[in-house]
């Protein structure tokens, strides 16, 4: 459906022009509406999750399957906001700064980021609901774009869209 990539469009347009700390902008956006890449990212959910005995990502990718069009918004080289609050568990951004490590995401993130990745997102689904355009902010679809190297981004979620008679992602 062409209206849900416009409206993915306007949700990315409220991801970008949402509040940041320090007004500096780290986040990172990426719209899918082709059919074959988002049957093929369904796929790899359910790869993933079998691969991984890891549950919910073959639920998850049936909405994904169903979906027109697919909202990433993530993270990418968001360094610490520097203001040595320890929200990450460290005393000190320098200190957050030497730890590393990669699962489905790349940390340590700074915790002032992901609130506002945080914010973007709500900014994001905030557009779709008044275009009254079903969706859901799901972590699988992001763990798995990111695997599949769809994106390079440290953090990723993804929100499916989707305008029927009964929202598919509550079909649960």
């Amino acid at each position: 459906m062409k209206i849900l990539t416009t409206i993915a469009e306007l949700m990315a347009v409220s991801a970008v022009t949402a509040p940041k700390t320090r007004g500096e902008d780290y986040i990172s956006i990426k719209i899918i509406d082709d059919e074959d890449e988002i049957r093929n990212l369904a796929e790899k959910m359910v790869e993933y999750g079998e691969k991984t005995n890891r549950t919910n990502f073959d639920r998850d990718a049936k909405g994904v399957l169903k979906s027109s069009a697919i909202v990433l918004i993530g993270l990418k080289d968001a360094p610490p906001a520097l203001i040595n609050c320890g929200a990450c568990g460290f005393p000190t951004c320098a200190e957050a700064l030497k730890v590393k490590q990669e699962n489905e995401f790349k940390g340590l993130i700074c915790a002032f980021r992901l609130i506002d990745l945080g914010i973007a997102l709500g900014s994001a689904v905030k557009t779709a609901m008044n275009h009254n355009i079903d969706n859901r902010i799901m972590y699988r679809v992001g763990a798995v774009a990111r695997n599949m190297g769809m994106v390079d981004w440290d953090i990723v979620m993804g929100i499916p869209l989707s305008a029927t008679g009964k929202n598919i992602f509550f079909d649960r």
